[in-house]
């Protein structure tokens, strides 16, 4: 009965993440399955990376029906994310393990007080505003560094993206976070199915109740972030990425 429970608040609290704030499920569930059910950390961490493949497609669909996904940019940084995670990953097998998979954890939370403090008030036409081929380098730039970073700690990817898609490429918020549910529903795909092939079938219980909660919790708060004014958007995905950060802090810690 504990296992369902933590497998349901899971998912729907990686859901939510995912549809309001494009935060990676795999921020969420990974540190849940393994501080609380003991979960080996590879295993944890493809079941995370399985249930955002759902839970992005939807969440992208939903940003990209109400005309709030760039996908030509978007396509533009997935190619650079995939390239330079491998490029991350092999040169990460060369360093000693430090803490620097802290990095994500701590940023979260940092992110979300920007949010409540400084919310992001671009609008589409100050978007509108740069040429494309501006847009292509800065999205190609960008890809780079995200993926060399998501390659080499190993999380953080959806934060990231947030990150500079809304501070360094000056995206509306909701473009930002459409744009960002698009890109990860694709690598969340490869990462999953590379764990999966390395790492074996892993709980298929887990797998399944997961994926549901967080399907449901990223199509609930997709639909909501999308009818809200930029206002309110601000003040909710700041206090959602702060609490999260707070309780991946706690559970960091709890072990």
């Amino acid at each position: 009965m504990l296992s369902w429970i933590v497998y349901i608040i899971a998912g729907l609290g990686a859901g939510v993440g995912t549809g309001l704030a494009g935060l990676s499920a795999a921020a969420v569930i990974s540190p849940m399955l393994i501080t609380f059910l003991g979960f080996e950390a590879y295993e944890a961490v493809g079941i995370a990376l399985a249930s955002d493949v759902l839970a992005s497609a939807i969440s992208a669909y939903t940003y990209g029906r109400n005309k709030n996904l760039d996908i030509r940019n978007g396509l533009v940084m997935l190619a650079a994310v995939l390239a330079f995670t491998m490029i991350g990953s092999y040169i990460a097998s060369f360093v000693p393990s430090s803490t620097m998979g802290s990095f994500s954890v701590f940023t979260t939370t940092l992110l979300g007080i920007k949010f409540i403090v400084k919310p992001v008030m671009t609008t589409k036409e100050q978007m509108e505003q740069k040429s494309a081929r501006t847009k292509f380098i800065q999205s190609l730039i960008c890809g780079a560094v995200i993926g060399f970073i998501c390659g080499f700690i190993g999380a953080g990817g959806g934060m990231m993206m947030l990150l500079i898609l809304t501070s360094v490429l000056g995206y509306e918020l909701k473009t930002a976070v459409g744009t960002s549910v698009f890109i990860m529903a694709f690598t969340a795909f490869t990462g999953a199915a590379s764990h999966f092939v390395i790492g074996g079938a892993p709980d298929i219980t887990a797998l399944i109740v997961c994926v549901i909660a967080t399907f449901v919790g990223a199509q609930v708060s997709a639909k909501y972030a999308n009818g809200a004014s930029p206002e309110k958007l601000n003040r909710v995905t700041g206090v959602v990425l702060t609490v999260l950060g707070a309780a991946m802090i706690v559970m960091k810690f709890w072990g």
